[in-house]
C-alpha cells in the first residue's frame, strides 16, 4: 500500500506513517512537565530539615505536623496544606535518605552453618484450650542451624523458669551442646540492659550462671524486625509448626498432655525435607549429632527459690498467686520451689505440697486434703469450703462422694455426717483413689455409713487387685471355701477396733429358765 493509502486508511498524518514504517514499535510516550504547586517553593526549606534529621537524636526528628507548623511560622507559607506537606514529606524522606547511603536495602546474604557449631532460639505465643477454657500459652523452640532439628515445648509462661527448663530439654534430647554461638532475641530472661546500639548487653545474674554451667556461647540479634531477621531459622520454624500441628486449636486437659504430644510430632518431623535439600532432617542430624558438645554430668536447678510465710488461710503467696498448704505449718517459713508448670513446697527437706503452676494472675489453687485437720475439728464449715468446690470441679470430689455424704448426713445428722466424710477422705492418704471410690459405692449400697466400713470395703478392693486371678481360695477343714488372713501390711493399716469383747452373758438365762427333772417312779 502507498503512504497515501495508508493514511487514508488509518486516518493518520504522514509523519506518523513514516515513523511506523521506520519501526514497528512506538517511540516512548513524552514525560509531561511537572505541574507547578504552591508547594513548589518551600521544598527547598523541606529538604534541608529532612537532611539535618539524618544526624538528629532519633527521638528528636521532625514529623510532618512539625514540619508544617514551621512553615507557617518561620517562613509565612500561604496556601499550602498538611495534606501537601505529607504527601511531599513521605516520598522525600526516603529518597534522601538513600542519597545519604542510609537506605535499608531488603537484601538476604545466604550463610552456610557448619554442623554441630550454631542453634537459634525463641518463644513464641500459641491459644490451646486448657481443661475447656482458652488461655495463651508460649511455644519454646531450640533450632540447630545445620540440620534444622528442632525441639518444642510449651510452657504457661515465657519467664526465666520456661527459659531454662526448656534448654535443658532440648539439650537432653539433642545429647549434646552446640559448639559455637547460640542466636537469642533480647528477652528479659537473658538480657538485663541493652547497651546503645552495640552488640554489647548486661546478663542476668542467674542467666549467666546457666550458660556457663552449659558452655553455651550467646549471640544477642538486634532489637526489632532487622533482630529477627539475623535468626530467620528459628522464626520461621516456629510459624511452620504452629501451623502444622497446632491447626485447629488442641483440646488437652493438661500441659503434660500437650507436650508429650510435642515430642511425638518432633520425632516424626525427623523425616521431613525443608526446601530443596537432597537429605532429611534426620539424616543431617545424625551427621551433626557426634559433632556437640557433651553435656554437663551435673544437673542444673532450674525453678526459682522463695521463702513465703503461710498466713492464717493456710496459703501462700507465690508471683500474685495463692495456694495452700498443710494447716499445721501456718505461721510458718516454708521454702517454695518455682519450675515453669509446677510450684513444689518444702518444709526443711520434706515436701509438703506440689501444685501445678497457676496461669492467671490473682488465681487460688487449694487442696482439700491440706485443710482435712481443721476440717475434723470444725465439720460445719465442709460445706462451704472453697477447696471442696475445686476438688469437685477437678473430678477428685466425685458424685460418689456426694451420694454417701448425703446418706451419711442423713443417718447421722450434719455434724456427725461431715465428720464421718472428713475420716474417709483421710484415708486417701494411704489408700488409693479408685479402691476408694469402690468402697465408697460398696458402703452405700450395704447402707455402712462410717469411715471403717469404707476402709473395710477399699481393702477388699486392693486385695483383689493385688491378688493373682489364678491363686486358690482358702479353703476350711471341711473343703468348703473360707476368708483368707488379712496381709501384715493391711492389718497395721487398720483402724483400732473399739468394740467390747464378745460374751456369753445372755445365754445364761437360758439356764435360769430350765425346767427340772421330774422324778422317775
Amino acid at each position: 500500500m502507498s503512504v497515501r493509502a495508508l493514511k487514508r486508511k488509518y486516518g493518520v498524518g504522514y509523519e506518523t506513517v513514516q515513523r511506523a514504517l521506520a519501526s514497528s514499535l512506538p517511540e516512548p510516550r513524552k514525560k509531561m512537565r511537572p505541574r507547578e504547586t504552591r508547594l513548589d517553593s518551600y521544598k527547598a526549606v523541606i529538604d534541608a530539615i529532612l537532611t539535618a534529621d539524618l544526624t538528629a537524636p532519633r527521638k528528636q526528628r521532625h514529623t510532618v505536623k512539625r514540619i508544617y507548623d514551621r512553615l507557617l511560622d518561620e517562613h509565612d507559607a500561604v496556601g499550602i496544606s498538611y495534606q501537601m506537606v505529607r504527601g511531599y514529606v513521605a516520598d522525600r524522606r526516603q529518597e534522601i535518605r538513600l542519597q545519604a547511603g542510609k537506605g535499608v536495602v531488603d537484601a538476604f546474604v545466604p550463610q552456610t552453618h557448619k554442623p554441630g557449631a550454631e542453634a537459634e532460639v525463641d518463644f513464641g505465643d500459641v491459644t490451646v484450650k486448657l481443661a475447656g477454657e482458652l488461655v495463651t500459652c508460649y511455644l519454646f523452640a531450640f533450632r540447630l542451624s545445620y540440620s534444622g532439628k528442632a525441639v518444642h515445648r510449651i510452657f504457661a509462661s515465657a519467664g526465666q523458669e520456661a527459659f531454662f527448663e526448656g534448654h535443658v530439654h532440648a539439650l537432653n534430647v539433642l545429647g549434646g551442646v552446640p559448639a559455637g554461638k547460640v542466636r537469642y532475641d533480647n528477652l528479659r530472661a537473658a538480657v538485663a540492659q541493652v547497651l546503645g546500639l552495640s552488640r554489647r548487653r548486661v546478663e542476668a545474674e542467674r542467666w549467666t550462671a546457666f550458660r556457663s554451667h552449659y558452655g553455651l556461647e550467646a549471640f544477642y540479634c538486634q532489637p526489632g524486625i532487622r533482630g529477627a531477621h539475623e535468626k530467620g531459622g528459628v522464626e520461621g520454624q516456629i510459624g511452620w509448626f504452629r501451623r502444622n500441628h497446632l491447626v485447629p486449636v488442641p483440646e488437652v486437659d493438661t500441659l503434660a498432655e500437650l507436650n508429650a504430644m510435642i515430642d511425638r510430632w518432633d520425632q516424626q518431623d525427623d523425616s521431613r525435607r525443608i526446601r530443596s535439600r537432597p537429605r532429611t532432617i534426620g539424616e543431617y542430624f545424625a551427621a551433626e549429632q557426634p559433632l556437640l558438645a557433651p553435656l554437663p554430668e551435673e544437673p542444673f536447678e532450674t525453678g526459682r527459690l522463695s521463702t513465703p510465710r503461710v498466713d492464717r488461710y493456710s496459703q501462700i503467696c507465690v508471683r500474685m498467686n495463692r495456694y495452700s498448704v498443710p494447716v499445721r505449718l501456718i505461721g510458718r517459713t516454708v521454702r517454695v520451689m518455682l519450675h515453669a508448670s509446677e510450684l513444689v513446697v518444702y518444709d526443711g527437706r520434706e515436701e509438703v505440697a506440689r501444685h501445678e503452676r497457676l496461669i492467671a494472675r490473682g488465681a487460688t489453687r487449694l487442696e482439700l486434703d491440706h485443710y482435712l485437720e481443721a476440717l475434723i475439728r470444725k465439720p460445719g464449715a465442709l460445706p462451704g469450703a472453697t477447696a471442696l468446690d475445686q476438688a469437685r470441679a477437678a473430678g477428685r470430689f466425685t458424685p460418689i462422694h456426694d451420694a454417701w455424704w448425703q446418706a451419711a448426713v442423713k443417718a447421722h445428722g450434719d455434724r456427725e455426717g461431715n465428720r464421718a466424710l472428713i475420716e474417709v477422705l483421710l484415708l486417701s492418704r494411704h489408700l488409693p483413689h479408685e479402691h476408694l471410690i469402690t468402697g465408697l459405692a460398696s458402703a452405700l449400697k450395704t447402707g455402712a455409713l462410717t469411715a471403717d466400713a469404707v476402709a473395710l470395703e477399699a481393702r477388699k478392693a486392693a486385695d483383689a487387685d493385688a491378688e493373682p486371678e489364678d491363686s486358690p481360695q482358702p479353703l476350711t477343714p471341711g473343703g468348703q471355701p473360707g476368708v483368707a488372713p488379712l496381709p501384715a501390711a493391711v492389718r497395721a493399716h487398720l483402724p483400732p477396733d473399739r468394740r467390747p469383747l464378745p460374751s456369753v452373758a445372755h445365754y445364761d438365762q437360758l439356764l435360769r429358765l430350765r425346767r427340772p427333772d421330774r422324778p422317775t417312779p
